[in-house]
C-alpha cells in the first residue's frame, strides 16, 4: 500500500471494503492527481444508520481524512462515498 493511504477499520467489521478500499484508491490518486497523504477510517454508528438521512461519509480537511460509515451499507456505496470525498481532499 502507497503512503499516501492509511486505511483504518475502526468499525471492526470493514475487511471486505478495505480490501476494495485498497484496490481503489491507487486508481484514484492517480486520476485525481492530488499529492498529499489522506487517511481513512472506516467507522460503525448504529445510531446514525437508523436515520433514514444519516450520514454516509465526511472529509475532515484539517487532519485529512476521509471517514466512513459503514453499517447497512452495500461496498459498492461506501466505495462511492471514498471516492466524493476524495474530490474534496483533491480540493483541499
Amino acid at each position: 500500500m502507497s503512503k499516501m493511504f492509511i486505511i483504518k477499520d475502526i468499525s471492526g467489521q470493514s475487511e471486505q471494503a478495505v480490501q476494495h478500499a485498497g484496490q481503489f484508491l491507487p486508481y484514484t490518486h492517480k486520476k485525481l492527481g492530488f499529492n498529499k497523504p489522506v487517511g481513512v477510517n472506516f467507522i460503525s454508528d448504529p445510531e446514525n444508520a437508523k436515520d433514514p438521512l444519516g450520514k454516509t461519509a465526511y472529509y475532515d480537511p484539517n487532519k485529512m481524512e476521509i471517514t466512513i460509515f459503514v453499517d447497512k451499507r452495500h461496498v459498492k456505496d461506501i466505495l462511492r462515498s471514498i471516492s466524493h470525498e476524495l474530490v474534496h481532499h483533491g480540493q483541499n
